[in-house]
């Protein structure tokens, strides 16, 4: 190859990743602002984990001691013991309402109740409110985890009937609910 052949695929090169940079920038800083705001949960169903070669990893940013650790982009729970080793970890289908990350406390349990839904649900774990709106965790009765009609605002984060047995038994009041990104 020629250095005229080697300088020109070598411009080409450039001029390419110099590309493809720019665009991905526009292209992250043309989000419309309806999908980047804080709680919208459009885009949640094309997320990926954050360790893709271990999705049921406790994500670091987490906290220590015994703790709920809630990720909102994961939709993911995990029961965490005092040890700092992982006891269980599930998905959750989110309520529309997310709380802001921060550490919280279960401040209030309710073994059988109606969802601000209107479903049937059990073993309902407490810990904040946003706008007025109680935010928990709780399972169906019917074992079902559709997501919330997106009109209507609610704070229930749904789980499994098996995985609501277990955070009943490990969330009691004052356990410390971590919420993270």
């Amino acid at each position: 190859m020629s250095s005229t052949s080697a300088g020109l695929v070598t411009g080409l090169t450039a001029a390419a990743l110099v590309t493809v940079g720019y665009l991905g920038y526009q292209a992250s800083a043309n989000i419309p602002a309806e999908l980047s705001a804080a709680g919208d949960r459009s885009a949640a169903a094309s997320k990926a984990p954050r360790d893709r070669s271990n999705p049921t990893a406790l994500p670091g940013n987490s906290g220590t001691g015994e703790r709920v650790v809630y990720s909102l982009d994961d939709d993911r729970v995990w029961l965490v013991g005092p040890d700092n080793r992982v006891t269980r970890t599930f998905r959750v289908t989110p309520s529309t309402v997310d709380p802001a990350p921060a550490t919280y406390h279960v401040t209030s349990r309710s073994g059988a109740v109606t969802g601000s839904d209107g479903i049937p649900v059990e073993h309902v774990v407490r810990f904040t409110s946003v706008d007025g709106v109680p935010i928990g965790f709780s399972a169906a009765k019917s074992g079902l985890t559709p997501p919330p009609d997106p009109k209507a605002r609610t704070g229930g984060i749904r789980q499994s009937r098996a995985d609501g047995n277990e955070m009943w038994k490990f969330a009691t009041i004052g356990q410390k609910v971590v919420v993270i990104r």
